[in-house]
């Protein structure tokens, strides 16, 4: 009996002195820089794609006659979740607007760079977005792909400006370069 109740206080103890500790966390919080929008460092033509489906750091920077070009391409899936009506017809807080599924729109984009026949860059972005619906409301499919459609442009564009230096050195070093007939 006297083991006990000195194993139970030990065990109390333990979890008391366990629970009070405090493990240091570092308070350092990484501000990041708000993405501004911005044209490229040369300017480009559009050799694919459509001119109002760009991400605006392309779409600042076109020019029709550029050497350089660009080739842009977005992809939409869509994609549907159903609670079972079996399920939620027989569920009370169906009726109170719990989620009876969702509406998913993946966009997918591929940005090309070329000076003539070279590839200077090659980008690719996916964004996914979902929406609940309920009994009462449903999300459109417009407003979803509008979501998907900025997020991509706005992964495309992350990688761009990441890379923008190295675009601006490649570009600079071919047309200072002679063209071969």
């Amino acid at each position: 009996m006297k083991f006990a109740f000195v194993s139970a206080t030990l065990f109390l103890t333990a979890i008391a002195l366990g629970c009070s500790l405090q493990v240091p966390v570092s308070q350092t919080i990484v501000k990041t820089e708000p993405l501004v929008e911005h044209p490229l460092p040369f300017k480009g033509r559009l050799l694919s794609g459509n001119a109002n489906e760009l991400p605006p750091a392309i779409a600042m920077s076109l020019s029709p006659v550029s050497p350089i070009s660009f080739s842009y391409r977005e992809e939409l899936t869509h994609s549907e979740y159903h609670i079972p009506l079996a399920v939620t017809a027989l569920d009370p807080v169906t009726y109170f607007g719990a989620p009876l599924g969702d509406y998913g729109v993946t966009a997918f984009a591929s940005l090309s760079i070329f000076d003539g026949d070279r590839v200077l860059g090659d980008y690719t972005a996916k964004a996914f977005v979902s929406k609940s619906y309920t009994l009462y409301s449903e999300p459109t499919h417009k407003e979803l792909e509008q979501a998907a459609r900025s997020g991509v442009r706005k992964k495309i564009e992350e990688k761009l400006y990441r890379d923008q230096e190295r675009l601006a050195q490649e570009v600079a070093s071919a047309q200072a370069a002679p063209s071969s007939p």
